[in-house]
């Protein structure tokens, strides 16, 4: 059962956005994941406004939503461009208190952020970017305080396989299927992509338990965009298949993204505990 929400929150049902369809495509089984491990945590600590940090996390998708819940968001990223982005968007949404962009990166994240002062920490479409993942994970991890959540995501490698195939790609998909990156090509924008249980890997290594794993985006990048956009009802039920099957192993492995949750042990618990 999912504990009670905090009396800043705003219920957002797994439902389309009418205003941003496919960011709801997007987003959705993330968001409630991360909606309900932040919920828990409030009501174990008792504290309804948690400290978040946000790494990577640009104009403020996540971060901006999250601040209206009543929770203080900590937004670091390289770009100046995508922070005034998010400044913007922060003030624009009545959050600018809750909010706070600084520039900086995962690597050198303890430049910025405070080492061991975050109720959770989001590392979303970073680790396809960095020259050390697991590097990246390990100060993700060491920014969370005892308890504290770690949220996951990075790009499926299952998910880019079968979808070059599926655009009669048959070499690019049989590249990336055995490159150990994951990229099916020169002309690849994605420098990494990973799987399940490379993800869940890294986390455990951090020093962390694996609390939940969700495939993302497993049908709605295969689903042509006119039949969602036109068939009345489509995108909610889309919306909710989605769902149903992010939790299913057997859809992980061609999910266009992964999502992890990890948990840190409490204080003074041994790591994995």
């Amino acid at each position: 059962m999912r504990p009670p929400a905090s009396p800043h929150s705003h219920p957002t049902p797994l439902r389309s956005d009418p205003s941003r369809p496919r960011a709801a495509l997007r987003t959705a089984v993330v968001w409630e994941v991360l909606r309900d491990a932040l919920e828990r945590r409030a009501e174990a600590t008792g504290r309804q406004a948690l400290d978040v940090l946000d790494t990577g996390g640009g104009s403020g998708n996540f971060a901006v939503p999250l601040a209206l819940l009543g929770h203080r968001v900590t937004v670091v990223d390289p770009s100046p461009n995508a922070l005034f982005a998010l400044e913007r968007r922060a003030a624009e949404a009545g959050a600018a208190d809750r909010v706070r962009g600084v520039q900086g990166d995962v690597r050198g994240l303890f430049d910025v952020a405070e080492r061991g002062g975050y109720d959770a920490v989001l590392c979303h479409g970073v680790l396809e970017y960095v020259d050390d993942p697991a590097e990246g994970v390990r100060n993700a991890v060491a920014a969370l305080r005892p308890e504290g959540v770690l949220s996951l995501l990075a790009a499926g490698l299952g998910g880019a396989v079968l979808a070059r195939a599926l655009a009669g790609h048959f070499r690019e998909a049989r590249q990336a299927l055995g490159d150990p990156d994951g990229r099916w090509g020169a002309g690849d924008p994605v420098p990494r992509r990973f799987t399940a249980e490379q993800l869940t890997g890294l986390v455990e290594g951090a020093g962390l338990a694996v609390g939940a794993v969700h495939g993302v985006r497993v049908f709605a990048d295969l689903v042509p965009g006119a039949l969602v956009d036109t068939e009345p009802g489509a995108l909610d039920a889309l919306l909710e298949l989605e769902a149903a099957a992010a939790e299913l192993t057997a859809f992980h492995a061609v999910a266009t993204q992964l999502h992890v949750l990890g948990e840190a042990p409490g204080a003074g618990e041994a790591p994995g505990a």
